[in-house]
């Protein structure tokens, strides 16, 4: 007998193909469904304009579009895990401004697009390490209300930097207005084989670490009777995470939500098991960005709300929830 949880993921990932299909004949650009479809099969004219909407902007935005929500779906699981807190989503504790802001310095710089991921991984490490050294009380233990509020205050600060930023900038000011909304219009293939790499490093290292991870939840005297440094463990991962996010971010701007949402549901359906929660986060992060992007390009077909826009829609009330389930002591 077939599993409530195959048939489930089965059932997503049937969507998730019939959306990715939908997304592609979404846009100011009409493509006839039958052309589209020849086109997608790699039949029709290379030079013709079609031609080239589909296969340079249309289809890289797609792919880019469920990669990013993968990144940030899993290390939003990820930063749950290792701070023990279901609303420590990298957007909301300021990692994801963080990452913004290393893009914004390496656009100020003059740098090309291939070190805004650099920078913003290098500044999402820095502020996460930042936010973990304040947050632990003077027994070293992690004290999550400190957490939240540290790491809302150093996304409101780094925020407002990046707001005198776009004032002093003045007419080139539009490239960072999209980062802090959020913008997925830029995907281009170069761009899709760079996430590749912390996608893919993160998976491997993952599944190598899928059984340790559930010991971030365990006591640290209980972590070091199995055999495990589990300070070093939780750098390593954090590393990582924030590794993912601040490519992410570098390339699209500032997505919240994501990493809050897709996680908690997961274990709501699937269980907290960090075996399934971080692959499953993956994959439904990487279905739930690419409906909404699909939502901010279809709502209207003369102009196209800011992804992050969407997802806030989205998130915001959620996290309204959490806060609420949590007072409550559910």
């Amino acid at each position: 007998m077939i599993s409530k949880n195959k048939v489930i993921i089965t059932t997503s990932v049937v969507c998730l193909v019939f959306l990715f299909c939908v997304s592609l004949f979404i846009g100011n650009y009409e493509i006839n469904f039958f052309n589209g479809i020849k086109l997608l099969f790699g039949r029709g004219d290379n030079n013709s304009l079609e031609y080239k909407i589909f296969w340079n902007l249309r289809v890289p935005r797609t792919i880019m579009a469920i990669i990013v929500g993968m990144l940030l779906g899993s290390s939003g699981a990820i930063t749950q895990t290792l701070f023990k807190n279901p609303m420590a989503d990298p957007y909301i504790i300021g990692i994801s401004a963080s990452g913004t802001f290393g893009a914004v310095i390496a656009f100020l710089l003059g740098f090309s697009e291939t070190y805004f991921g650099i920078f913003g991984s290098i500044f999402s490490f820095i502020t996460s390490i930042l936010i973990f050294k304040l947050s632990n009380n003077k027994r070293g233990n992690l004290d999550l209300s400190t957490l939240l509020i540290i790491g809302i205050a150093i996304s409101a600060l780094l925020r407002a930097i990046i707001s005198l930023t776009m004032y002093l900038v003045g007419e080139d000011s539009f490239r960072v207005v999209l980062w802090t909304m959020g913008y997925l219009g830029g995907g281009d293939w170069k761009k899709i084989i760079i996430l590749l790499i912390p996608l893919t490093f993160s998976l491997i290292y993952f599944y190598i670490n899928r059984y340790n991870l559930d010991v971030i939840l365990l006591s640290d005297e209980e972590a070091h009777s199995l055999g495990i440094n589990i300070k070093k463990f939780k750098y390593k991962v954090l590393m990582i995470s924030t590794f993912m996010v601040g490519f992410s971010v570098a390339f699209t701007g500032m997505i919240g939500f994501v990493g809050l949402i897709i996680p908690h549901l997961i274990r709501i359906i699937f269980g907290s098991s960090n075996i399934k929660l971080v692959p499953l986060s993956m994959f439904y992060g990487g279905f739930f960005l690419l409906f909404c992007d699909t939502i901010s390009r279809g709502v209207s077909t003369t102009m196209e709300i800011p992804i992050g826009i969407v997802t806030a829609i989205f998130g915001a009330p959620f996290f309204i929830y959490l806060a609420f389930k949590n007072r409550r002591g559910v």
